[in-house]
């Protein structure tokens, strides 16, 4: 069954459409700010997500203290719409690299994150390239095994090495710990701040992250703010997570049923193109609001394969269904445009503007 917005969004935009609901937006913007003023901590929200300088400009306004970015080319997309405030999460290497860092610090207040010598040895450049300053966080591995220094001595020696460059300030420490590391990533910073204390140096700058870690938002003692991305709209991934109900995912893809050709199967036109293939652990590639038993159960580049053997309701051929993707942040970078929505009321297009910035 097709609802008369998402006929009108076929007939005006066609399918497959990405369409974000600016009531859900406006209030999870207003929940995870309210949970990060409860915890005492700033909100620097990452905008890998929604990858657009209007909704990061709603996110100031309604009180973040600034903006992460994973790539340059996010951050260069975002100080060009005014936004002063950035961390660039990612290890950052080479010439090209410190070229652009240092033009973007002669516009906005740059704050950037290593967990190696590589890392640093470049930065001087991009700080003389700006004319001043430019603050460098130590990130730490706590538990995701991803990247970061991994023992408090190592983060204590890479902050005397920032220290010690020229043009070169030593900010503090970036961690992502896992949804039940908590106490781990205590222990860990505590005696890293001990030991940056010991120096002479003091860690002004403590960012946790991200947002299935909102349920652990304050618990790290010391902590001056959080980087939360994915909850201005939500996914399968954050409900299963526990930090996000059905009501708060503000994104779905609407998507046309092209091929019923058995009775317990059938064809949409989101393949993985526009849903993507990464599941995020979980069963199928997205949720079928108007038929939750089905299955998007596998993939080809423009088709969905729709498993119907669970379903109680099947759909027809044409119909128009909305999907709440697994993991949103991927599925918008595939994405020139998403259509904006207040109730039943289509409101325009909104660019996305640093998709497709990968470095």
């Amino acid at each position: 069954m097709t609802t008369p917005l998402a006929a009108k969004i076929a007939r005006e935009y066609g399918t497959p459409a990405a369409v974000i609901d600016m009531d859900r937006v406006e209030r999870n913007i207003a929940r995870i700010q309210a949970a990060c003023d409860a915890a005492g901590v700033a909100n620097r929200p990452h905008i890998k997500t929604h990858k657009s300088p209007l909704l990061a400009t709603m996110q100031i306004k309604a009180g973040a203290k600034g903006i992460t970015c994973q790539k340059l080319g996010e951050a260069e997309v975002m100080a060009d719409a005014g936004i002063d405030d950035i961390l660039i999460s990612y290890n950052l290497i080479g010439e090209e690299k410190m070229a652009r860092l240092g033009a973007l610090q002669g516009k906005a207040n740059m704050t950037v994150a290593c967990d190696n010598s590589v890392v640093v040895a470049g930065l001087p450049q991009a700080a003389a390239a700006s004319g001043r300053p430019l603050s460098v966080v130590v990130e730490c591995d706590t538990g995701r095994k991803r990247a970061g220094v991994e023992t408090p001595a190592e983060a204590i020696a890479l902050a005397r090495e920032i220290a010690a460059s020229k043009g070169l300030k030593f900010a503090g420490f970036m961690l992502y710990p896992t949804e039940t590391d908590w106490a781990e990533a205590q222990k860990f910073f505590d005696e890293a701040l001990a030991g940056v204390r010991a120096l002479g140096l003091d860690a002004t700058m403590v960012s946790t992250g991200g947002s299935p870690n909102m349920k652990n938002v304050g618990k790290l003692k010391g902590a001056t703010e959080h980087r939360p991305g994915t909850y201005i709209y939500n996914d399968r991934m954050q409900v299963a997570a526990g930090v996000a109900g059905w009501d708060d995912c503000a994104l779905n893809i609407y998507s046309t049923v092209v091929s019923r050709a058995g009775p317990d199967r059938g064809i949409l036109d989101a393949g993985s193109k526009t849903l993507t293939s990464d599941t995020g652990g979980l069963e199928g590639h997205g949720l079928i609001i108007e038929h939750p038993e089905a299955k998007i159960a596998r993939f080809a580049e423009e088709h969905g394969f729709l498993d119907l053997t669970r379903s109680n309701t099947r759909p027809n051929v044409g119909d128009v269904v909305r999907i709440v993707p697994n993991h949103v942040c991927v599925v918008v970078n595939m994405m020139d445009e998403v259509v904006m929505v207040r109730g039943e009321e289509i409101l325009g297009t909104l660019p996305v503007a640093a998709r497709g910035k990968l470095r």
